[in-house]
């Protein structure tokens, strides 16, 4: 192991859950859920005090986007559907998600910390990766100033974990939330590592944690004592070396300061199947609107897409893709649509539908700044 890096993990502490309960303090200690297309906001009674929906009265294909502790004690995660949710806890109150208070927040505590630390690996809307190699400080009261900053900047908590590599920061940074502190040396990490499940590695997944399971592997321990042979005859050459070497703290990802994206996507799922020629004019509405929002997305990052594409998924839970590749590089919504709706043409359209996607990649920095609105509402194309 490389003895002379210092990463640090940092996870904000139920991200989404914890922003609402800045705006509903009198929430706190109660299970939250937040989620849900249609989800009743909070109201004020005669009283002056605010009225909260109950999850039990929900109804509707709605998902979790996320849930306080106390909720996910009973049961509640994000991506759990929230009528099978009802059933775990019923008086949890159900909020609506608020993503731009959520991406407020998330801007507050990156900022917060790249004045102690700058070189950040951002991970998603509420964890991050530090390169600490070059901040001065001993590593837990460095997680302190870290901790404090995050909540002078956002009031909110975080969890930290702090190690000589990625892999087993982030395996820290989840073993005393909320808003714990862990930090793995490089001679003590495998007393507090080994002992937990083999699933607590970020890639091993369900699938992958049932066969070794069935393998008599369940620790972490136990995947690092098995033969890398052996672990290559099960999960083949990349997958079986990964596992070895991650379970023995091996892990020389470096710290990316840096990233081109991808891709942009924009999804809605609907609240009740719609029939392409039934429900045309809403159809034509939330697909227009998928195209917007993709548009305005590739404007926040000055890049446009050289390929458009949609994804449909249909009552029957079957996916269809489409995509399209143009002969140069576009970032208006108008010019998305048209290619979106070509792509539209080469798919079935005689079945219900209940997801609706569109997708840009591709992508590559603009010259000229965007062209702006939408240019007129074209009609869903069959």
């Amino acid at each position: 192991m490389n003895t002379t890096r210092r990463i640090a993990h940092l996870d904000m502490d139920a991200f989404f859950a914890s922003v609402e309960l800045l705006s509903y303090p009198e929430l706190r200690g109660r299970a939250v859920v937040v989620g849900g297309r249609g989800a009743v906001p909070a109201c004020p009674t005669t009283g002056g005090e605010r009225q909260f929906a109950r999850l039990a009265d929900y109804v509707g294909r709605g998902v979790v986007t996320t849930s306080t502790y106390e909720a996910r004690a009973f049961g509640v995660f994000s991506g759990m559907g929230l009528m099978k949710s009802a059933q775990l806890a019923p008086e949890a109150v159900l909020l609506p998600a608020n993503f731009e208070a959520y991406r407020n927040n998330s801007r507050r505590f990156k900022a917060a910390v790249a004045e102690i630390a700058p070189r950040i690996e951002d991970r998603g809307i509420d964890e991050i990766y530090i390169d600490l190699g070059d901040v001065d400080g001993e590593s837990r009261a460095l997680a302190d100033r870290l901790r404090a900053a995050v909540f002078a900047a956002t009031g909110l908590s975080c969890s930290i974990g702090i190690a000589p590599n990625k892999m087993l920061a982030k395996i820290a940074s989840d073993l005393d939330k909320p808003g714990g502190v862990t930090v793995l040396s490089d001679d003590g990490w495998r007393e507090r590592i080994w002992p937990l499940p083999a699933r607590k590695i970020n890639g091993v997944g369900p699938k992958s944690a049932e066969r070794l399971t069935r393998l008599g592997i369940e620790s972490i321990g136990q995947l690092a004592a098995a033969p890398e042979a052996f672990l290559v005859s099960h999960f083949g050459e990349a997958s079986g070396r990964w596992m070895h070497q991650v379970a023995n703290g091996i892990d020389p990802r470096p710290v990316v300061t840096e990233s081109e994206p991808k891709s942009v996507s924009r999804e809605s799922t609907f609240e009740r199947d719609l029939h392409a020629r039934h429900d045309r004019e809403a159809l034509t509405e939330i697909f227009t609107g998928l195209c917007v929002r993709v548009a305005e997305d590739l404007g926040r990052m000055g890049y446009g897409c050289r390929t458009v594409g949609i994804k449909l998924r249909y009552a029957d839970f079957q996916s269809v893709t489409r995509d399209i590749t143009l002969p140069f590089s576009v970032s208006d919504g108008p010019r998305i649509r048209r290619a979106a709706g070509e792509c539209l043409k080469r798919v079935a359209l005689d079945r219900r539908i209940r997801l609706l996607g569109v997708r840009a990649s591709g992508l590559a920095p603009m010259t000229e700044g965007p062209d702006a609105g939408i240019g007129g509402q074209l009609c869903f194309p069959w």
